[in-house]
């Protein structure tokens, strides 16, 4: 027993050290362990050691690829962490994301208001988010379960901001709030109120405007949302760089478009042209097996797909395949 006391003395004179604050206390509770600190801060002990990751799996899958070099870090203090260095631009592969992880998972409406302004260019300016319809002090509330990893006013012009890190790797953006109810650190369901709309910040009117983030990079929210039915638009969203163009229009909408890659197409094969067949890759799928099963070449799903013989295939993935 004593020498657990002692590690944990230890533990904590070496948190001290890289801290600014001396640790003055320690406090037991239902959620944790809280250190105190000097300035009447706190801080619970298990956040010392949370590297930021929420969905290892993903993460070690991005780590691992040669044609990527995302950084994801950890910090209260700055919305965009990576410092706008992460890029998709060399990244010829898609990656698999489930948005809805297991049947605890859950996504909920931010709040009940109609979209009012979408992801898009205003003159020469990037919308990065939606704007949704509501009145000041109506209920602002987390998409998906995750960690509140921003919780304050920000003077870039969001005004009163809150940024999560969800499960499936995600995160999501809710600005212009007139009231924070969550703090950094704290990890929250879906559902859970989270902020109390406004006008806060660089804003014309009561609203709220949300963004979706892949490691720091906008995506359009409506790629994986139906506003208008208030629902998740599909379990399984495909990682490309086609989806973060500024601006880009939402995959579902562009099947039509003679101009859009093979890869925006492949995303929603739901909704794609009805003489297209697709298959989704199982574990232990390679493109032969695939191209023997469907009766056609390894050379013509790659040209279907913009994708080469050595391409990595990732589990969920939908292949065009005619």
């Amino acid at each position: 027993m004593l020498r657990k006391i002692n590690l944990f003395l230890f533990f904590l004179s070496l948190t001290s050290a890289i801290f600014s604050q001396q640790i003055i206390d320690t406090l037991y509770t239902s959620h944790g362990t809280v250190l105190l600190y000097e300035n009447k801060s706190w801080q619970y002990l298990e956040d010392l050691r949370f590297d930021g990751v929420m969905n290892e799996h993903l993460n070690c899958v991005l780590r691992d690829h040669p044609d990527l070099d995302l950084k994801q870090h950890w910090d209260n203090n700055v919305v965009f962490p990576s410092g706008y260095s992460n890029s998709m631009a060399h990244f010829n592969d898609t990656i698999w994301v489930c948005v809805l992880r297991d049947l605890n998972d859950e996504f909920v409406m931010p709040v009940k208001g109609i979209m009012t302004s979408s992801y898009k260019f205003r003159g020469k300016r990037h919308h990065r988010g939606v704007d949704l319809d509501l009145n000041t002090g109506d209920t602002v509330v987390a998409a998906w379960s995750g960690k509140v990893r921003y919780a304050k006013y920000n003077e870039g012009g969001f005004g009163n901001l809150v940024i999560i890190r969800h499960d499936n790797g995600l995160e999501t953006l809710y600005a212009h709030n007139s009231k924070l109810l969550v703090a950094p650190n704290q990890y929250v369901k879906a559902g859970t109120p989270i902020a109390l709309g406004g006008n806060t910040g660089h804003s014309f009117g009561s609203h709220l405007h949300f963004e979706v983030r892949f490691y720091d990079l906008p995506m359009n929210p409506e790629e994986i949302i139906d506003f208008e039915n208030k629902r998740v638009r599909d379990d399984n969203l495909l990682i490309h760089r086609s989806l973060f163009i500024p601006g880009a229009k939402p995959s579902y909408l562009t099947q039509d478009n003679p101009t859009a890659t093979a890869a925006s197409l492949a995303v929603n094969p739901a909704t794609s042209n009805s003489t297209n067949k697709y298959y989704k890759v199982r574990s232990g799928d390679t493109l032969s097996s695939i191209a023997s099963r469907n009766k056609t070449t390894v050379a013509k799903i790659c040209q279907l797909n913009g994708i080469k013989q050595t391409t990595v295939l990732q589990v969920g993935r939908n292949l065009r395949i005619r």
